[in-house]
């Protein structure tokens, strides 16, 4: 799977689910759920380090019908890892040089956390394919979308903290490209996880459909 596939298909998706599992089974449950109602990118945290396992046994269960990657990756070592584990990109709430540089080696899809514009473009130039918006996104809510794509339309921006079922229609409207949600996605079993990637599901789409017609 080529980088622009894997980037597009996080785009189209439009919301991943962040996973912090201590047991390979959870980790299956949760994307069997997630899928289910309709969500198919998952971030699995390495605050937890049976990250790798998780990534793989997930690659080997389930396959490419969910596209996985790895969360809070601080380093280039752990990023290497996660990319031999069957990574397909990387999310951190940081911004690593020595990240970009291997994830630009392994042709793999990095976003890294940014909180001042200056660091987002210094990302992008160092070959980021989203900037995710951490831990501002909290702070500023969706209009923190159109405030930086105003002035650098092509920022592609993956919001990460704050987003609700309430406000994630905004977050859409403003123009996010994706979105990580953790707990509705993460808890519960998996008929109630499948039911809330249902509702996240239902509003993406109209909401994007909508906003086309504009």
């Amino acid at each position: 799977m080529f980088r622009a596939d894997i980037v597009n298909r996080i785009e189209a998706t439009g919301v991943m689910a962040i996973v912090r599992t201590e047991t390979i089974e959870r980790g299956i449950e949760i994307a069997e759920g997630c899928l289910e109602g309709g969500v198919d990118v998952l971030e699995i945290s390495y605050t937890l380090p049976n990250a790798g396992e998780v990534i793989k046994a997930l690659n080997e269960s389930i396959g490419d019908k969910v596209l996985i990657g790895a969360g809070t990756v601080l380093d280039g070592e752990t990023a290497r890892l996660a990319i031999l584990a069957g990574a397909k990109f990387i999310i951190a709430p940081n911004f690593s040089k020595e990240v970009a540089k291997v994830t630009n080696r392994y042709q793999i899809p990095y976003a890294p956390g940014c909180s001042t514009v200056t660091e987002m473009v210094e990302a992008l130039e160092a070959g980021a394919s989203f900037i995710k918006a951490f831990p501002i996104s909290n702070f500023y809510g969706p209009s923190l979308v159109s405030v930086i794509k105003t002035p650098i339309p092509q920022m592609p921006i993956l919001a990460s903290g704050g987003i609700t079922l309430d406000n994630l229609a905004q977050w859409i409207s403003e123009g996010v490209d994706s979105v990580g949600i953790g707990g509705l996605l993460t808890k519960g079993s998996k008929l109630q996880i499948s039911e809330n990637a249902k509702k996240i599901r239902e509003i993406i789409d109209n909401t994007r459909k909508n906003k086309v017609v504009k």
